[in-house]
């Protein structure tokens, strides 16, 4: 266990105090109206977005002072924990249904979403596991096989609700720690066919995700429908141009946009605050995954290295995912922006794993 601390990463805590303060401002700005409209109370959305920082920060101050090597110890009852939850969520009366999907568990505002945390849980443990097996993950049977059953058990769960934005997160990370680990690339390729095959099914499964494929290759063919978020998602960054219309100055927030201060923010952010305000928060999250590469290369141990690169590749594919949505390059799905969309579950999640990150640091070689 690494005993010797340092001072934590500075210009990681500068980027994600800094991205935190601007997602503050623009979910108070995309959701004033609606919030006006629906609650008579034009901060309902921030004041609660401010209190799930505010819990967010100081989860992340006292992991910050935790050492890493605790995750490892404690991995395996995360796990277990998370998966009970995931399972509770699935009961009608315990689990509360958001937008179609079962995936929240508590009352009113005061509620969690397990599949979040399930997403550090599983980083958590897939570093300790990894870390202790790294000779064998070449080995489809012995290696690569345990270290993805967990995974996809967990998917299966998360899919139930059904969230598959954050299913597709959590593979897509466990993905990458287990190819950084060392996995051969014909393992991974056959690995690939079979989780296309079983895209395409989930995907032919469900007709609200099929009209998603479509609207995403022809959105004007359904323009009233599934082709309406996009739409309306760039008609909020195309007259943003260079500049933006100015601080609070959305048109799309008015009732065009639905729930703009979710997985959509970044349209608004784009039309307020424009390329350049765009460009510097994506530069902003270049910055923080920059800072985690190198926490990861300077690890002392593997489990360090393996967490944190689990850690950095969580954020960057959620941030890939959402801004990929939100510009028409992907098919829509509900993935939130981290750091700035509402949402407390996934902002306390970011924070917490930030704080993890923050510790790694505190033992790093750079």
């Amino acid at each position: 266990m690494p005993t010797k601390r340092t001072t934590p990463d500075f210009i990681l805590l500068i980027c994600t105090f800094t991205l935190l303060a601007v997602g503050l401002i623009m979910v108070y700005s995309a959701s004033a109206v609606w919030a006006e409209y629906k609650f008579d109370d034009s901060f309902f959305f921030a004041k609660r977005q401010t209190l799930f920082a505010g819990v967010g920060i100081a989860a992340m101050f006292f992991i910050m002072n935790i050492n890493y090597w605790t995750w490892r110890e404690w991995s395996k009852v995360l796990l277990i924990t998370c998966f009970v939850l995931l399972i509770l969520v699935l009961i009608p009366g315990v689990g509360n249904v958001r937008n179609g999907s079962r995936s929240w568990i508590g009352v009113g505002a005061f509620s969690i979403q397990p599949s979040e945390f399930m997403k550090l849980a599983m980083i958590a443990f897939l570093a300790k596991f990894l870390s202790e097996r790294q000779k064998l993950i070449t080995s489809f049977r012995q290696g690569l096989v345990p270290s993805l059953g967990l995974v996809f058990i967990a998917f299966a769960l998360i899919m139930l609700q059904p969230d598959l934005g954050t299913g597709t997160v959590m593979i897509g990370t466990c993905v990458v720690m287990i190819f950084i680990a060392g996995a051969r690339i014909g393992h991974f390729a056959l690995l690939g066919l079979i989780g296309l095959a079983g895209f395409v099914g989930l995907v032919a499964s469900a007709p609200y995700r099929m009209k998603r494929i479509t609207s995403f290759l022809d959105p004007w063919q359904d323009p009233l429908g599934s082709g309406f978020q996009i739409i309306q998602s760039l008609y909020a960054i195309g007259p943003g141009g260079l500049f933006g219309l100015g601080l609070g100055e959305s048109r799309q927030k008015f009732f065009y946009l639905p729930e703009p201060q979710t997985d959509f923010i970044f349209a608004i952010l784009a039309e307020e605050l424009g390329f350049i305000g765009g460009s510097f928060i994506l530069l902003l999250f270049a910055l923080l995954l920059w800072r985690g590469i190198r926490i990861a290369l300077g690890a002392p141990d593997l489990y360090g290295s393996f967490l944190a690169v689990g850690i950095i590749s969580m954020v960057a594919i959620q941030v890939m995912i959402n801004v990929g949505v939100v510009t028409g390059l992907m098919p829509v799905t509900g993935i939130t922006l981290p750091f700035l969309s509402y949402g407390g579950s996934s902002l306390t999640l970011m924070l917490m794993a930030i704080g993890v990150l923050l510790n790694i640091s505190r033992y790093s070689r750079y």
